[in-house]
């Protein structure tokens, strides 16, 4: 149980295994099943590698006594959890139906023409992903872009201009 995956590298040094696996534990410990604790274990590492490799995928099978196909099911199933690295700024265009109804494609197409990407792609300087994300639960705010953890809400071309200006 736990092993790299064939074929990956591991991403992981010792270092950041040991401080994870302290952070895990502690993780672990707040549920009385530890398979329970797959989603923040998930976050965890996509919070230290930016994403969920293959070698994150492992350590949690590890700690967790699981298999690396159980823990990649359910990386795979939920798509707040990224299976590649992303840019320095993540943009997640919402394409819920308020979102939609209010724009999200326009935004969509503005961001890919601005950047030079498309949806899924990084910038070729590597500080830009963009992708779309089904909702982002702030309906009542439409249109919504996320970048990296932050909500911006309300959004427009014009507004995305603003914000991409800020970003170093």
């Amino acid at each position: 149980r736990g092993p790299l995956m064939a074929g990956s590298v591991p991403t992981l040094s010792e270092e950041v295994r040991a401080r994870l696996a302290a952070d895990a534990r502690e993780i672990i410990a707040r549920y009385p099943v530890p398979r329970s604790a797959l989603l923040p274990m998930l976050h965890l590492v996509q919070s230290e590698e930016g994403y969920v490799s293959p070698d994150g995928i492992a350590f949690c099978a590890q700690m967790l006594d699981l298999t690396t196909a159980e823990v990649a099911a359910v990386a795979t199933f939920y798509t707040m959890y990224r299976r590649k690295a992303v840019g320095r700024w993540h943009l997640q265009v919402c394409h819920n139906v308020s979102c939609s109804m209010n724009g999200s494609d326009r935004l969509e197409k503005h961001l890919c023409r601005k950047l030079g990407v498309e949806v899924g792609q990084t910038t070729q300087d590597g500080k830009f992903t963009l992708s779309t994300v089904e909702c982002l639960g702030s309906c009542g705010t439409a249109p919504v872009v996320m970048v990296n953890e932050a909500y911006h809400e309300n959004m427009s071309p014009e507004k995305l201009d603003e914000l991409l200006g800020g970003l170093s």
